[in-house]
């Protein structure tokens, strides 16, 4: 894939000349070469290997000229970390050009090996830069587990009080989507409450159930992270994949459950409110009662829910998701009771939560604002619990996954996106990076996953 960016070469020339008995303007034959009249210069730049390289990056600049002069100018090449945007000296370079009126081709590059790692590069001509990530060798980043030794208890001990909850699934049928090959209903759950105690939370979803009596295989799909103050309607499943029985899941607060009557298909009940403000800061530092140990235990209580469904092949699991999904997509192929087969997690959040709040600003600013007494350490031991890099430890090594990065991502970014995928006890798995995408889904993504489950369907 190729893309062209547009970089200005500017001339300052603030000289106000005043002169009697001169040519016009319109009859100076060299007015198009002075400094002021110039036009911008363009620079193509190739996208190789999708901006990810084993050693060494190589840009290929293409410089046009659209003026019928040469003139020069000086490239400047500068390298940073992704952590802290932190200058790399060594790397960088300034470069003085003549470019002729033809245009001009070059290749930039290091003049050494880098390591493992994604990397900034900013490109100048003039006072214009072009400013993008690239990726080093990304599956040799070693982001280590720094589970807890109560990690997995801490789990076990939340899936056991989930034991203790009668789920009592609530079908509502939402006939303005049904079909005589799939029905769709609205479904309530019984979770865990938030902390130890307490009356249980109540999650929803769509289910969408395939109506020719055949066991299908089962696609929970879970969404990213919701809006507080939602104005757009909550999902239902229409159409959907008739080769599977699939689980639309909302986790507490968000989606189904922060809508109001109007913002959802027609279903007689009434508005569904969030009461959690914003999320990840929701009892943050409390680990038994945080949000995202239930929003976890919510997942595992929807793929229950699944497992008692008589359309449900639960030897074919899977499950995919973007963003928080991708972080429930994690999660719930760690936590579940049944082997998830395939999972297909994009742009995921939660991960490697010490390096994530190096690079961007959110959540990073949310977790300062809630630290209270806690030290750095303690904040990261306390995440540590939520990290998918962690999580992963407990897949099967037969749960195979596709993943995608968006190198320009400044949400998940994609040193937080590898993390887990890194760590993963398994080999099949196969990752795409998008080499200008930033916190977004790739058109061609539903595609990709949807034929690496086909391939894996037992």
């Amino acid at each position: 894939m190729k893309r062209t960016f547009l970089l200005i070469w500017a001339v300052a020339a603030a000289l106000t000349i005043t002169v009697t008995n001169c040519t016009p303007d319109n009859n100076d034959p060299k007015k198009e070469e002075r400094p002021e009249n110039l036009k911008p210069v363009t620079i193509d730049i190739d996208i190789l290997n999708d901006w990810v390289f084993e050693a060494r990056p190589v840009f290929p600049l293409h410089i046009k000229n659209p003026n019928k002069v040469k003139f020069n100018d000086v490239l400047k090449v500068k390298y940073f970390t992704d952590k802290n945007k932190t200058l790399i000296p060594a790397l960088s370079e300034e470069i003085d050009l003549e470019i002729p009126a033809k245009g001009l081709d070059m290749e930039v590059t290091t003049q050494q090996d880098l390591d493992p790692g994604f990397y900034k590069v900013a490109i100048y001509i003039g006072s214009v830069c072009r400013t993008f990530t690239f990726g080093i060798n990304p599956t040799k980043i070693v982001s280590a587990p720094d589970k807890q030794s109560d990690f997995n208890k801490f789990w076990n001990d939340a899936k056991a009080q989930l034991d203790g909850i009668n789920m009592d699934a609530q079908l509502t049928e939402i006939t303005t989507r049904s079909s005589a090959t799939r029905k769709i209903y609205l479904v309530e759950l019984k979770s865990i409450p938030d902390g130890l105690e307490g009356e249980p939370v109540t999650v929803r979803g769509y289910y969408a159930q395939p109506q020719d009596g055949e066991k299908h295989p089962v696609l929970m799909h879970f969404y990213g992270y919701d809006d507080q103050n939602p104005t757009s309607k909550a999902d239902c499943p229409y159409g959907g994949n008739s080769n599977y029985a699939e689980f639309y899941f909302s986790i507490r607060g968000q989606m189904l459950n922060n809508r109001k009557a109007e913002k959802r298909e027609p279903d007689g009940k009434g508005d569904f409110v969030n009461t959690y403000g914003d999320w990840f800061a929701f009892n943050f530092g409390q680990r038994d009662a945080y949000y995202y140990r239930g929003a976890f235990i919510d997942c595992v209580q929807a793929i229950r829910f699944m497992a008692a469904q008589p359309t449900s092949d639960m030897n074919n699991l899977f499950a995919e998701g973007s963003s928080q999904g991708g972080a429930l997509s994690y999660a719930a192929a760690a936590l579940s009771d049944y082997p998830f087969t395939a999972i297909a997690p994009c742009v995921a959040f939660l991960g490697d939560f010490p390096d994530y709040f190096q690079i961007v600003g959110w959540p990073a600013n949310t977790a300062k604002a809630n630290q209270g007494s806690m030290t750095d350490d303690e904040m990261y031991a306390f995440l540590s619990y939520f990290d998918t890099k962690n999580l992963v430890t407990r897949f099967s090594p037969n749960t195979a996954v596709i993943a995608c990065i968006g190198l320009q991502d400044g949400t998940c970014p994609p040193h937080t996106n590898i993390a887990p995928y890194n760590n993963l006890p398994g080999t099949d798995k196969e990752i795409y990076y998008y080499p200008e995408m930033g916190h977004q889904i790739p058109s061609d993504w539903p595609q990709k996953y949807g034929n690496f489950f086909k391939a894996r369907m037992k």
